[in-house]
């Protein structure tokens, strides 16, 4: 059979991560090392948007990596309105220009450290950043248990999606009288005795990673991870998982790792129906093709550290065998074949 010169995806979903809007002035990341672009972020999410909305194709849905607006907010009380200006923008996208006055793609928000530093975990589940409930309130798909952040969902048939809470295990989000969170401070302190735990350990290598802005998966999460994969390997069904924090260390800078990440690794290398794992949280982003699984690890670049001028947003296109990331400004176009 020839091939056909334009085959049409099955579907279409956008990809953006670290957005990190704050309305102040430009500053630096925590070493100082970096500037950052906290104003004109809302700018690039804007140009995000008018593209998406724009494409012969529009998007099934949105997939914002987290750090949708950055931890300044909260000192200055400002999580809110920053919340309500970034969602806003998001919720201006598809239809607008367009002329066919159609509703903006569904957003799957997921939750970083600047989620954290901004809202308690109970306000962020009744936040319009839990998006594993519609807006109506009926649940988007199955979720893990109790007040853990994840879910899945299946935008096409023999497609899943599967959003993590790498933030399950963690000092972020946990009432410090919890047993979440003497158990996360007893895990990082066996690593970090920096008594600011935003330092990483002095070792160099993998240990970076624990850190106070990292966190990791619940063996309840990881439990219910599995049944969905094995479910989906029954159904011969190709599962992208999406998560804040990277977990394959040649997708990312180590200090940018879940904790348990090879906990996570090994829950995907058995099952057969992982396609894809993309993250956020490394702002230069980073691409690793696991050719053991033929799984593809995507990080993306963030938005915080693109200038003005640039951009750094994505529009994946998915097939039957493959799917296509078409990038913008700082992300690389790049073609994901299934195993």
């Amino acid at each position: 059979m020839g091939e056909c010169p334009q085959q049409t995806p099955l579907f279409t979903f956008g990809v953006i991560a670290d957005v990190q809007y704050a309305d102040i002035d430009d500053g630096y990341n925590y070493s100082r090392t970096r500037r950052r672009y906290y104003r004109s972020s809302l700018q690039l999410l804007r140009n995000a948007q008018e593209s998406w909305s724009e494409s012969a194709v529009k998007p099934a849905f949105i997939l914002q990596l987290g750090d949708i607006i950055d931890g300044f907010n909260k000192s200055r009380d400002a999580s809110e309105r920053a919340l309500d200006t970034v969602l806003r923008e998001f919720g201006s996208g598809s239809g607008s220009g367009s002329g066919s006055g159609s509703s903006p793609p569904e957003v799957h928000h997921v939750w970083g450290n600047h989620e954290f530093y901004n809202f308690s975990r109970s306000a962020l589940l009744g936040s319009k950043l839990n998006s594993a409930v519609h807006p109506d309130g009926s649940p988007t798909g199955a979720r893990a248990g109790g007040d853990i952040y994840a879910y899945r969902f299946s935008p096409f048939p023999g497609f899943t999606f599967v959003v993590l809470d790498a933030y399950d295990v963690s000092l972020l989000g946990r009432e410090e009288s919890s047993e979440q969170y003497s158990n996360a401070m007893n895990l990082i302190r066996q690593y970090n005795s920096n008594e600011d735990l935003n330092c990483p350990p002095e070792c160099e290598g993998l240990q970076q990673r624990f850190t106070m802005f990292n966190g990791g998966f619940s063996k309840e999460q990881l439990d219910w991870l599995h049944s969905v994969l094995s479910s989906a390997d029954e159904k011969r069904e190709k599962v992208t998982i999406v998560s804040h924090l990277p977990v394959h260390p040649l997708s990312t800078d180590p200090i940018c790792l879940a904790w348990n990440f090879d906990e996570l690794l090994a829950i995907i290398r058995s099952h057969s129906s992982v396609v894809c794992f993309m993250a956020g949280h490394d702002h230069d982003g980073g691409y690793h093709w696991d050719k053991d699984t033929g799984v593809h690890h995507l990080t993306l670049a963030g938005v915080i550290e693109t200038p003005p001028d640039d951009n750094a947003f994505g529009t994946v296109s998915v097939y039957e065998d493959r799917m296509e990331l078409k990038g913008n400004g700082r992300i690389m176009d790049q073609v994901f074949g299934f195993p």
